[in-house]
C-alpha cells in the first residue's frame, strides 16, 4: 500500500505531533461513518487533533473540517488500518474504527501510554470461528484476541516493528480478520501491553441494557449499527440477523469451546 505523505522515504521527515486520534476510512460509505465518529471525538475532546487516512481524493469526496491532517492513500484494501498505524503522524496514537461513538473525554489513554506501549480491550464473541482461528500455533484461552477497533499505541522501535510485522503477516496469512495474527505477534513480543476495561470498547447495545450505576461509566461504544449511514440499511441487516439467529445459536452450542480447536 502506498501513502502520499511527506515522511515517506522519498521526502523529508515531518516532526511528529505529540498525540491524537487516527481514523482509517476508504469508500464513501465508511468515510461518512468516520466523520460521524470523529464528530463524537470532537464533542468531548475539542483540542485533540484527528487524522484521517483515506482515498477520499480519488473518489472526489469532500471532507469536513473535523479531520486535520488528512493523509491520502494511493491504494487500499479491506484492512488498510494494518498499514496506516505505523504511519501515524502522532507520537501517541488513539486509533478508532469508523463504527465508534466516543461518549466522554478519553484523553487519559494518552497518559496510559507513558507507562505502556499499547492498550486494547479483549475481543468479544470469543466462541466464533474467526475469533478462535489459529495462525501458527494454539495459544492459551486466557490470552484471547484483542479487538483492534480501539488501539492506543506509543511510537517506539518495538511498536513500529510489531506494526510492520502485523501488516506483513496480515497480507500473507490469509485471514480476513486482522486480529488473528496480531494475537500471536503480541504473545511473542515483550511489549508492555495494557488491557483496556470493557467500558472503553463496548461492542453490543445489549451490554448497556444491563449496565448499572455501579458500573464504570461507558466511554466508547463500538456498535455495528454505526457502520450504516442509512437507517433502512441497518434495519435490513438486522432483519437478516434475526432470521438466521436460531441456526447460528445451534451451531455455537455444538462447536468445541477451546480457542483454536476448530476441527
Amino acid at each position: 500500500m502506498s501513502l502520499e505523505k511527506s515522511d515517506t522515504p522519498d521526502g523529508p521527515p515531518q516532526p511528529l505531533l505529540k498525540s491524537g486520534v487516527v481514523f482509517v476510512a476508504t469508500g464513501a460509505k465508511y468515510i461518512a461513518c468516520a466523520e460521524a465518529a470523529a464528530r463524537s471525538v470532537r464533542r468531548h475532546m475539542p483540542e485533540v487533533p484527528i487524522a484521517l487516512f483515506t482515498n477520499a481524493g480519488q473518489l472526489g469526496v469532500t471532507l469536513s473540517e473535523v479531520f486535520d491532517p488528512v493523509i491520502e492513500l494511493e491504494s487500499v484494501h479491506h484492512r488498510s488500518k494494518v498499514d496506516c498505524l505505523m504511519n501515524s503522524p502522532f507520537e501517541k496514537t488513539l486509533f478508532l474504527d469508523a463504527d465508534i461513538r466516543v461518549l466522554e473525554d478519553v484523553t487519559e489513554l494518552f497518559d496510559l501510554l507513558e507507562r505502556f506501549d499499547m492498550a486494547m480491550a479483549h475481543a468479544h464473541a470469543r466462541n466464533r470461528d474467526a475469533t478462535r482461528a489459529v495462525w501458527t500455533k494454539a495459544l492459551p484461552d486466557s490470552f484471547p484476541q484483542l479487538n483492534t477497533g480501539v488501539v492506543a499505541v506509543r511510537r517506539n522501535a518495538k511498536t513500529q516493528a510489531l506494526l510492520q510485522d502485523w501488516s506483513d503477516s496480515y497480507k500473507t496469512a490469509g485471514f480476513r480478520k486482522d486480529q488473528v495474527t496480531l494475537r500471536e505477534l503480541l504473545w511473542a513480543s515483550d511489549l508492555r501491553l495494557a488491557t483496556l476495561p470493557p467500558e472503553y470498547n463496548i461492542r453490543y447495545p445489549k451490554n448497556l441494557w444491563l449496565w448499572s450505576k455501579r458500573e464504570a461509566r461507558p466511554r466508547i461504544c463500538h456498535f455495528r449499527r454505526y457502520s450504516f449511514t442509512k437507517r433502512s440499511d441497518w434495519l435490513m441487516f438486522l432483519g437478516k440477523r434475526i432470521v438466521g439467529w436460531p441456526r447460528r445459536t445451534a451451531a455455537r452450542l455444538v462447536r468445541p469451546q477451546r480457542n483454536g480447536d476448530i476441527s
